[in-house]
């Protein structure tokens, strides 16, 4: 794998591993001047953020006049901000109109946020990928290419959907053990939430804190996700 294969791939990671960015856009106030706020997201089926946005927030009426906007995502919990993973996702947002996948899977990764667009004037929006700038930490620094960043889901939502499911009804021993391996905390007497399966890794949530779990080998079928739990939990601490 060349150097920019392995970047793309971090990259991937660390996007996919976050839960929210700061979303800076062209400001109408100041013209000229950037304007950064706090927004959750997650991945769609096409591994491109999705961000759930008020039509009275600043950044919402600077998108409408100018849609060419940047998601900053860092690595978290680092003791050296400057040492620590980010990646800079340029691109186009673009309103998603009355998309039940799109709502759905996010409202999976963030379940309070139910029906915000139905009540509070909320609308989802994608971010299209135009380039996107990774640094992994001291002189690791890439441009990364649409092509090379995006990795489709293999899974539609359904299928996801009933592998999250089952997951969560059926094997909480299971998950706990996954955290246990990978020295995530959690609360013993709060219920595990595993909220994303993808060909690279799946997702748990503990109370406010995402967690991306890497699969060893990639995967592509449920067949193949039901043998990479069942390996993992298998392993030893």
């Amino acid at each position: 794998m060349s150097k920019s294969e392995q970047a793309a791939k971090r990259a991937r990671a660390l996007l996919s591993s976050q839960d929210q960015g700061v979303l800076c856009t062209n400001s109408i106030d100041l013209a000229g001047y950037p304007f950064g706020s706090i927004t959750p997201y997650c991945l769609n089926q096409d591994g491109q953020p999705i961000i759930l946005i008020s039509d009275l927030a600043q950044h919402t009426h600077n998108i409408k006049a100018n849609n060419k906007v940047s998601l900053i995502a860092n690595e978290r919990d680092v003791a050296d901000a400057q040492a620590a993973a980010r990646i800079t996702y340029i691109g186009d947002a673009k309103l998603v109109d009355n998309d039940d996948e799109t709502a759905e899977r996010y409202y999976r990764y963030f379940p309070a946020s139910r029906d915000f667009h139905k009540t509070h004037d909320f609308n989802f929006y994608t971010i299209d990928l135009v380039r996107a700038r990774y640094i992994g930490g001291f002189g690791k620094i890439y441009w990364v290419e649409q092509e090379d960043l995006l990795k489709a889901n293999p899974f539609s939502l359904q299928e996801e959907s009933d592998m999250v499911d089952h997951m969560n009804n059926d094997h909480q021993a299971a998950m706990q053990h996954y955290c246990e391996l990978f020295e995530i905390a959690y609360d013993k007497d709060k219920q595990l939430k595993m909220v994303g399966i993808d060909s690279e890794a799946f997702y748990l949530r503990t109370g406010e804190k995402l967690h991306r779990i890497e699969f060893e080998t990639s995967v592509s079928t449920a067949l193949e996700v039901r043998q990479a739990m069942v390996e993992l939990a298998k392993r030893s601490t």
